[in-house]
């Protein structure tokens, strides 16, 4: 039953009422207020409770439909589609072959490139005030500029809280799975999204751990396998999955964390490309979901800037990030200074995101 008098907007809060007021109706479908199937309250009884106008309102439902948690029926109202307990059987292998195909990072559109003359014009800046600086030695884990600058971008853009001191740069996402497997171990059952992006299997045998395979439904990994599955590591890409485009709905997303649940699990939470969706807002991260403290984000320039970059990034669980400081805390930096301090600027001075929002923009133009 719909409880008058409880969505408001802060006015502290720097980020835009549409999106607080997206949050609090999610929240409230997550937490079973709104169960599967109910009806939400009109967008005009909700910005009149707000204090919104009714363009905001509809600006929050839109986003809810697309992540899948509501749907909208034409003269009756915004319905609830999220469920906690869904589950899909698996596709087969025809119906995933009959999936729209996914490119692979070498295959960028033309109107999908960062702009040459923008990458030029800030190596030939950084190269000029930071001088004889890219050349010295990174941190072992990246410069602290990068980690900054990249916690500040995921706090904004992801909405995800990570201390620098999380964050792990290394030369690519193959390069940073061989990484977890030191952190996490050997001696643990990995488990991967079958179909998948043939190198993650490829480094996982490499470090001697030889993953489960389980099968994609049609909206993320069947669940069926994954509550069978012994697996303590989920590596999976919930948007997009390579080569299957499959993407994980907002109910898989929350089954995810809730097979997390487990004593010891871990999610590797591999967010290629996501920042190129179509949707009004970023995907949903599971790592800024969770609260179990118990997921690996990862993700790369390779497509948002170029694979020739070979610039990857891990944002680890904060009880992890010390751990692997005792354990791996020794690798140097696969990644050149100088290309560190060229993605600090990118991204502290804006052309990072406006090159990401015009893709995006594009892309819905063409949807």
């Amino acid at each position: 039953m719909y409880n008058q008098m409880k969505y408001r907007i802060d006015e502290t809060d720097k980020s835009p009422a549409y999106l607080q007021l997206y949050r609090q109706v999610r929240d409230d479908i997550v937490d079973g207020i709104y169960p599967n199937g109910a009806k939400l309250p009109s967008k005009r009884t909700l910005s009149l409770e707000a204090g919104v106008s009714t363009i905001t309102a509809e600006h929050s439902y839109s986003l809810l439909c697309d992540e899948g948690y509501v749907e909208a029926r034409e003269r009756s109202g915004y319905f609830v589609i999220f469920s906690k307990d869904d589950g899909f059987a698996a596709v087969s292998e025809n119906e995933i072959r009959s999936l729209p195909p996914v490119r692979k990072s070498q295959d960028v559109a033309k109107d999908e490139q960062f702009p040459f003359s923008v990458l030029a014009k800030t190596m030939r800046r950084v190269m000029s005030e930071v001088g004889e600086g890219i050349l010295q030695r990174s941190e072992n884990i990246g410069t602290a500029q990068l980690r900054e600058a990249i916690s500040r971008y995921l706090l904004v853009s992801r909405g995800i809280t990570a201390d620098p001191q999380q964050i792990v740069i290394g030369s690519g996402s193959e390069y940073l799975y061989g990484l977890i497997v030191g952190l996490v171990g050997r001696n643990k059952t990995y488990a991967i999204e079958f179909p998948s992006y043939k190198k993650i299997e490829q480094v996982y045998k490499a470090c001697a751990v030889t993953p489960e395979m389980l099968p994609l439904g049609s909206d993320g990994i069947d669940s069926k396998a994954l509550w069978k599955s012994k697996a303590e590591v989920l590596h999976i890409t919930p948007y997009r999955s390579f080569p299957s485009g499959v993407t994980a709905s907002a109910s898989k997303r929350h089954e995810y964390i809730r097979w997390a649940e487990g004593k010891g699990r871990i999610i590797v939470e591999d967010d290629f490309e996501s920042e190129f969706t179509v949707s009004k807002k970023p995907e949903e991260t599971l790592f800024s979901l969770s609260q179990n403290d118990n997921v690996i984000y990862m993700n790369t320039f390779s497509r948002t800037i170029s694979p020739a970059l070979r610039v990857g990034y891990m944002v680890l669980p904060k009880r992890l990030a010390e751990e692997f400081s005792h354990k791996l805390g020794f690798y140097s930096c696969t990644v050149p200074t100088y290309i560190q301090f060229v993605l600090t600027e990118l991204i502290s001075n804006g052309d990072f995101e406006r090159h990401i929002n015009r893709v995006r923009r594009k892309k819905r133009n063409k949807a």
